[in-house]
């Protein structure tokens, strides 16, 4: 309860920083405004940092050598018109409807505590501010520009709506493999434009890529077996443009995700056969592209021990251990999955309330801003070790 005491005015300052973070919602690695507001922060508190890789920056707390600990938040937002009735609402079309806005101000409102205790840390602390987690790109490019180099563990918060359990309450997931593995992919489907009088003619995308769709959304009912988990989601379809012309060609977008990485490489392989095989059949011809993707997230079994014991005697009733044996959840999955194959690493979830009775993404989600309090002893036990 100590440290929650000498957290609060620290909590404070970053609600405050959230709700600005909130009005200014950027996508993927462009995010000039999100990451300006952070480095005149840093700048301001006189605390040092570096830029890496297409856009991420690392703050580093404590000494040069020793096995390092690495705090991570994602700071991108979503495409979409922010709903929610807030007064700090975002009006600039992009939405922070994933709450990356939280975990930013979580990870950013402690850093002048830890700078306060910088001389108190007997392990290097590096602070992770990452672009692009919403398209799976972000973290292996951060990885890439070497994030990783001395770091012996790993931590990340995402805040949850719609459960029973009290604001702030740390949900810590079991070992092992705690959400799925993602990919994006992109089919393109050429035929033959013509006047819609005489389809004859020419050769339909639109009818080709109808059918793609509806095989594909056989794939995870008729070929996976009921002890795995997989879901293939399309969320685009494109093609055309007026009511009596066939266009040259149609475009699917998706999503697919599951636990195991041999299953993946099955996804993948099942997708390019049946766009391939049912664009062959219509006569036309297809190209998938998977654009990104990260693999299954694993939590490490001693560090999730280690993060056990100090996070629930810190926070009492507002910690939550879920059992080896529960359901592993939704499909939601997580760049920082990256990381968890290359540091031993912890993701946990942070309880942010109702969500106003929406869910995570849609316009209207509402987050309660209590949570960062929590969020933020956590983080800071992890970090000190207390």
């Amino acid at each position: 309860m100590n440290l929650l005491s000498e957290l609060q005015s620290f909590a404070s300052a970053a609600v405050a920083l959230r709700r600005r973070l909130h009005a200014c919602p950027e996508l993927g690695f462009h995010l000039p405004e999100t990451m300006g507001l952070i480095r005149r922060e840093l700048t301001g508190w006189g605390v040092g940092f570096s830029s890496l890789g297409r856009g991420a920056l690392a703050v580093n707390f404590g000494p040069k050598t020793g096995d390092g600990i690495l705090l991570r938040a994602d700071c991108d937002a979503l495409a979409g018109t922010e709903e929610s009735g807030l007064s700090f609402a975002s009006r600039n079309g992009r939405m922070h409807a994933c709450g990356h806005d939280l975990h930013t101000a979580i990870l950013l409102g402690l850093v002048p505590f830890l700078k306060e205790r910088e001389a108190s840390l007997s392990r290097p602390l590096r602070l992770l501010f990452q672009p692009a987690e919403e398209t799976l790109e972000g973290a292996l490019d951060a990885v890439n520009a070497g994030v990783c180099e001395g770091m012996t563990e790993a931590y990340m918060f995402h805040v949850t709506v719609g459960s029973d359990l009290p604001v702030g309450t740390v949900i810590l997931p079991p070992a092992g493999v705690t959400a799925p593995s993602a990919d994006f992919f992109e089919i393109e489907v050429q035929g033959k434009g013509c006047h819609g009088a005489d389809p004859a003619s020419g050769i339909d995308p639109l009818a080709a890529a109808a059918r793609i769709l509806l095989t594909l959304e056989h794939l995870p009912a008729r070929e996976i077996p009921s002890s795995e988990r997989a879901v293939l989601t399309v969320g685009s379809f494109q093609g055309g443009e007026s009511h009596n012309v066939l266009p040259n060609r149609a475009f699917l977008k998706g999503t697919v995700r599951c636990y195991g990485e041999g299953l993946r490489k099955t996804l993948q392989e099942r997708i390019r056969a049946v766009s391939d095989g049912v664009g062959l059949a219509h006569g036309t011809k297809t190209r998938v592209n998977f654009s990104s993707g990260c693999p299954s997230l694993c939590n490490d079994g001693a560090l999730r021990q280690r993060a056990f014991d100090r996070l629930s005697s810190l926070l009492g009733d507002r910690f939550f251990a879920v059992p080896p044996s529960a359901d592993r959840g939704t499909a939601g999955s997580e760049d920082f999955a990256v990381i968890s194959r290359r540091v031993p690493s912890v993701m946990m979830a942070l309880s942010a309330g109702g969500g106003g009775g929406f869910p995570l993404h849609h316009p209207k989600v509402v987050f309660d801003e209590e949570c960062i309090l929590y969020g933020m002893a956590a983080f800071a036990s992890l970090a000190l070790g207390t």
